[in-house]
């Protein structure tokens, strides 16, 4: 692992009354596998959907890849990203989130293909061969002409998962992917993700209640409290021996659910 591929410095973001993050820095390193866990509200998703470019913060900045996210430099001042360079740096990560977000009326093939050909100026031809790839790494090398309406939700995920590996990202943004789906359905998920952490040299940044799958692919997990991280540290570390007492609290409120 190497420099910060990821920053965050400072960053505060408020909806109405709410603080959902507190004043927040941290930073992942390229090819890092970190969690992010901790209560509902506490800030995880809204991390995410800043990486994203969907979220704005209020305060502070976030950098990836060295560039400032939401600022750009003109001259030798930093002023508000214009579209084209909040398009280039979303470049940088891809999400794959709760709901499958797949397009309906297409076909599994073109779901994989569509945005490496009209987002990363792919050919037809080396799009199809990059998505047949992907697909039958998720297992879904029979279902190429299926809608989304013909699949199962674990097949939908895998589908959502394909795609986003399909633009070649830096960072793969992982929100709650199992949440939607039954424990089967869930475990058929969880293992393709295992096989993405070991195959493919992508950071990755995983919002998840699973614990167990946190343990299995993590480098670090950090446990998020009211919109501040208030422990980090390996896996087995922070399962096994967590040093505050919030976080001993959380863990036993999630694997008594499970």
């Amino acid at each position: 692992m190497t420099a910060e591929l990821i920053a965050f410095d400072r960053v505060g973001k408020r909806f109405g009354d709410a603080v959902v993050l507190d004043d927040l820095s941290f930073g992942v390193r390229a090819g890092e596998r970190v969690t992010l866990i901790g209560p509902s509200g506490s800030g995880k998703t809204t991390i995410l959907r800043m990486l994203m470019t969907l979220t704005r913060p209020d305060s502070g900045t976030i950098t990836v890849a060295g560039e400032p996210l939401f600022q750009e430099k003109r001259g030798d001042a930093l002023v508000p990203a214009g579209e084209q360079h909040l398009r280039a740096m979303r470049r940088h990560t891809t999400m794959v989130f709760q709901q499958y977000n797949l397009f309906p009326n297409m076909r599994v093939l073109r779901n994989v293909t569509e945005a490496p050909v009209h987002v990363l100026g792919l050919s037809p031809e080396e799009a199809e061969e990059r998505a047949r790839a992907l697909l039958d790494m998720v297992g879904l090398a029979g279902k190429l002409d299926a809608y989304p309406s013909q699949l199962s939700g674990g097949q939908q995920q895998r589908v959502a998962i394909a795609r986003a590996l399909a633009m070649r990202p830096d960072v793969l943004l992982l929100d709650e992917v199992t949440s939607a789906l039954d424990p089967e359905l869930a475990a058929e998920v969880l293992d393709v993700l295992r096989d993405v952490a070991r195959t493919f040299d992508v950071t990755m940044l995983c919002v998840t209640h699973a614990m167990k799958f946190a343990r299995d692919v993590s480098d670090r997990v950090l446990m998020f409290n009211e919109g501040r991280i208030i422990e980090s540290a390996p896996p087995d570390e922070l399962f096994d021996a967590p040093k505050q007492e919030r976080t001993r609290q959380f863990l036993r409120s999630v694997l008594d659910e499970s």
